[in-house]
């Protein structure tokens, strides 16, 4: 009778408008367009209050987007039951060739009714705060790389190539200080390029700034903590990593923490042959980066770095003696796949992937503190 009794909403949201589509539950139930409603709190509310009546359960559902977590918090609110479904895990048939807004309410109905969709995480007013402050680093990280290859772009056009050991040194500033041109209007356009790196590089220091700062008073501080506890893995590529992931109690199995993050290998098998491909690249591209860019410390031997132990004497032992596993394994397995002649790429990779594994047992030692 339960069954019988829930109505689900499917919700197709847009940024002025939702085309919303029922199904009545039961296997045989109904499925019908509702109609087109403004995307605003007032038009929500006013038709949920249309939809329930006595002995009615709704369960609405739509698919992450740009238009954020306001109308699934909105919907919780009210008292019924809400889920956030990922977009690139929602069923489609390959032969339907037609796309419309009043079609994916539909079969977004049709499929939370039979359980189809995944549902994602979502994070708390506070932890998508700290998100977004995060995501607006990246953000910072992505222009200045953009604003360094332009110049090197520009000084490459003229033949002008730095001859010294690694760029963005001081000896690199020091190079580009003595830089002359015959034509006014080239030495203006070096000097803003150079101006434009210098407002970028500044941009990215006072973010970070800002999220060490506030990063202490957040609920995943100690989870942040203990993240660095791993070799690769800085202040800030743990608060990068706790903000992306949340909550890591939430994967029963580090398998599924890998497969979130994109690190394990695509496939398309059929009869007996197995064929087997790279990394599926779904999930948390930023989180899958910063694993990524913390496998490269693994190439050298195991031992406890002076910095490193500092931070290591504040954790549990239980912490300490992952993260000492974590980097005798690694560090081993490295060397191994690269005496078998394996890419660096790929031993990288592997390497990350592993490391994910070591993530998701100190998620599930130290947990987020209380709010």
């Amino acid at each position: 009778m339960e069954e019988i009794n829930t109505i689900y909403v499917g919700m197709d949201v847009h940024k002025a408008s939702i085309e919303v589509a029922l199904a009545v539950g039961g296997r045989d139930g109904e499925v019908r367009h509702y109609g087109r409603i403004d995307n605003t709190p007032a038009a929500v509310a006013k038709l949920l209050g249309k939809l329930s009546k006595p002995g009615v359960r709704l369960e609405v559902c739509y698919e992450a987007g740009c238009c954020g977590y306001g109308l699934y918090r909105q919907v919780l609110a009210l008292g019924h039951g809400c889920t956030v479904i990922a977009p690139s895990l929602t069923p489609k048939k390959t032969g339907d060739q037609v796309k419309t807004d009043r079609r994916d309410g539909l079969s977004l109905a049709r499929l939370h009714r039979a359980g189809e969709l995944t549902a994602i995480w979502v994070p708390d007013p506070a932890h998508e705060a700290m998100r977004d402050l995060v995501r607006a680093r990246n953000a910072s990280m992505i222009s200045l790389r953009r604003a360094r290859q332009q110049l090197q772009g520009f000084l490459l056009r003229h033949g002008r190539i730095y001859e010294g050991r690694s760029p963005w040194t001081r000896a690199h500033r020091v190079w580009l200080a003595a830089q002359r041109f015959e034509h006014p209007a080239q030495h203006l356009a070096l000097e803003d390029l150079k101006s434009t790196i210098d407002a970028a590089g500044e941009r990215l220091k006072g973010l970070e700034a800002e999220i060490l700062t506030l990063a202490p008073d957040w609920s995943m501080a100690p989870v942040a903590g203990a993240y660095q506890a791993l070799r690769g893995v800085s202040v800030v590529a743990a608060i990068v990593l706790a903000a992306e992931l949340g909550d890591l109690r939430r994967f029963p199995h580090p398998r599924q923490l890998m497969g979130y993050l994109g690190l394990t290998s695509s496939e398309h098998s059929s009869g007996g042959r197995r064929r087997q491909g790279g990394i599926t690249k779904a999930g948390n591209a930023e989180a899958r980066r910063v694993l990524v860019e913390g496998a490269h410390s693994y190439r050298l031997p195991a031992r406890k770095a002076r910095a490193k132990q500092t931070v290591l004497d504040t954790q549990p032992k239980t912490v300490q003696d992952i993260a000492w596993k974590a980097q005798v394994r690694l560090c081993a397995r490295t060397r191994s796949l690269m005496a078998k002649g394996r890419c660096h790429n790929v031993a990288t990779v592997a390497i990350a992937r592993e490391m994910a594994a070591y993530l998701w047992a100190i998620g599930q030692i130290v947990p987020p503190k209380a709010v």
